[in-house]
Formats: structure tokens, C-alpha cells, sequence
């Protein structure tokens, strides 16, 4: 079924029936969406102090994608766009965007706290038909952005039944980009240094297990510098700009590149974790200092997001 709501097209017409994707505070996040205006989250985040809230309804996670050099000429496809964190920030910059997502109550929830912009298009499919329908309108986009980051985005699809999901999947969606076009995803750095410091991995794992390796049985949920290097590689991607959100890809509040990295003395946000018990082995932000002189911020940084062309173009 196609309707809108607000300006919204919504469209479930192959709704697979179920949520891949389920978190029990969707109920409570719709509600917020439907009651109160954008500019009151931040209110309800502080009066209800919840880290879903926080999640899911931060301003702060715009952040990772405000400065993307994106222009009204251009189109959008956000996969795995979730509750819609990004969507509004994207349509805000871009001629249109279309939005894959699996579930259908986080569908409605990105549909209803964007419903006054008319740029969106939101599909609650299952991943591999909207795959196949976009094949027959050979749909093309100048920037392919996955919001939740690559390991998230591969949970929703066929991929990760394949021997080597995360090249599959940008293969996949390189299909889609125009000429020059561009790919986006975020991604935790499995040897970040405040996995070294006490942290868990974000969305479950034990302490130090990102950095010790994912074993083969497991879904890897961050990936080192070069590990992303060699999947972007396999998957036909050679024009590689690499950025460090800071603290982390989550509630990022600044965005570092290989053209401006941080300067000693910089990096003094680091105690933030809300949503898991951390340890605190060791000073972050001395530590962080002695990685800048070294010159090893890149191998070191919580996060990267990555902005990928095809080979050759």
C-alpha cells in the first residue's frame, strides 16, 4: 500500500510483515514523533533521560552527515535509514532521497517526524526486492548513504549469508551511482582506542573482543583501517576519503579528516557511554596526545566515515 503521511510518500507494498529490526521503546519514539515538534526532542531527551531517546532523537548524530557537500541537483538513496535520524538533515540538502528500511514501525516513525518535507520517499520493503525494483527502474543516485553503518546495513540484506557480505553489499549498491557518484558508511574501528581503554563494542559483544578479532561465527560489527581498505577494494571502490567522527560515529561532535586531524589537546571528550558499563583503564586523553605525535591518530580513531567512489572514475 502507498499513502503519505504529511508530505511523506510511504510505501509497504512489499512489507514482509515482520521487523527485522525490534527495540522496545519504538512504541515511545512514535510517540514523541507524533507529539511534539523537532525542536523539543532535545526537552524530551533530558526530562525522559532514556538512551533509546538519546539514540534514536539526538541532534548531535546529524552531525556525521550535516557537511557532506551534498546540492539540491542531487538524489539520494539512505539504506537502512532506521527512525530517520538522518533522513530530514539529507532531504534538508538534496533534491530527493529515498529510504530503504526493513521495519515498519521505524518506517513510520522516519515518515511521521519528517511528514512537512515533501522530498522523501520512504520504501518499507524487504532489502533484496527493493534491490530488484530499482534494477528495473534503473535507478541511479549521485550519493548512496548507509546511515546505520556498513555492518547494520549488511544485516538487513542476502548478503550476510555470503562468505564476504561487506563487498557484496557495496557491489551491490555501486550498481545505483551514477557516474562520479558516491558511497557513504560509517563504522566502528575495532582497534579505537577506547576499545583499548574499557569500552564494549556498541550493539553487544564483550570487552576487547573487537580487538582480539571477530571470530568467523560472529556478524564483525567494526573494522580496522585496512580492513576497510581491502573490502572497498574487493568491491570495485579505489577513490577512498576517510574521516573520524569524534568521540564516536554515535553522538559525534566533531568530524576530523586526513586534511585537518586534531592537535594535541583536543581530544578530552571521552568519557561518554551511555548505554553500557565501560571500565576506565587508563587517561584516553593523554594517551590520545601521545598517538598525535606519533602521527597513528588514523589507526587509533573510535570511528571512521568513509566516502567511497568506483575504481577509474
Amino acid at each position: 500500500m502507498v499513502r503519505y503521511i504529511g508530505k511523506v510518500l510511504l510505501d509497504d507494498t512489499f512489507y514482509p510483515g515482520w521487523d527485522l529490526h525490534t527495540d522496545e521503546a519504538e512504541d515511545e519514539i512514535l510517540e514523541v514523533v507524533s507529539s511534539e515538534p523537532e525542536e523539543a526532542y532535545a526537552r524530551v531527551i533530558g526530562e525522559r533521560k532514556k538512551w533509546s531517546l538519546l539514540y534514536h532523537l539526538s541532534h548531535v548524530r546529524q552531525n556525521l552527515v550535516e557537511w557532506l557537500p551534498i546540492t539540491k541537483e542531487e538524489t539520494v538513496l539512505e539504506v537502512d535509514a532506521g527512525c530517520g535520524v538522518f533522513t530530514g538533515v539529507l532531504a534538508d540538502k538534496a533534491k530527493s532521497v529515498r529510504c530503504l528500511e526493513v521495519s515498519g514501525k521505524r518506517s513510520l516513525i522516519n515518515a511521521t517526524r519528517n511528514q512537512k518535507r515533501e522530498q522523501i520517499e520512504i520504501w518499507n520493503w524487504e532489502f533484496q526486492k527493493a534491490v530488484e525494483k530499482l534494477s528495473e527502474y534503473n535507478a541511479q543516485y549521485d550519493w548512496i548513504v548507509l546511515t546505520e553503518g556498513l555492518a547494520g546495513a549488511v544485516a538487513c540484506g542476502e548478503e550476510a549469508q555470503e562468505r564476504e557480505p561487506y563487498p557484496a553489499l557495496l557491489r551491490q549498491l555501486g550498481g545505483f551511482l551514477k557516474k562520479n557518484g558516491r558511497i557513504v558508511f560509517a563504522a566502528d574501528n575495532r582497534l579505537g582506542l577506547k576499545y583499548f581503554a574499557g569500552c564494549a563494542p556498541e550493539g553487544g559483544g564483550r570487552y576487547f573482543e573487537g580487538i582480539e578479532g571477530w571470530t568467523k561465527e560472529q556478524e564483525a560489527r567494526s573494522f580496522s583501517r585496512p580492513e576497510l581498505e581491502k573490502i572497498c577494494r574487493n568491491a570495485g571502490f579505489g577513490d577512498l576519503e576517510f574521516y573520524y567522527p569524534y568521540p564516536d560515529r554515535i553522538l559525534p561532535m566533531s568530524v576530523y579528516s586526513d586534511a585537518y586531524l586534531p592537535k594535541t589537546g583536543e581530544l578530552r571528550d571521552n568519557r561518554k557511554n551511555f548505554d553500557r558499563e565501560r571500565y576506565i583503564l587508563f587517561d584516553e586523553a593523554r594517551a590520545f596526545d601521545r598517538i598525535l605525535e606519533d602521527g597513528l591518530f588514523p589507526v587509533f580513531a573510535n570511528a571512521f566515515l568513509l566516502i567511497a567512489r568506483q575504481a577509474g572514475q
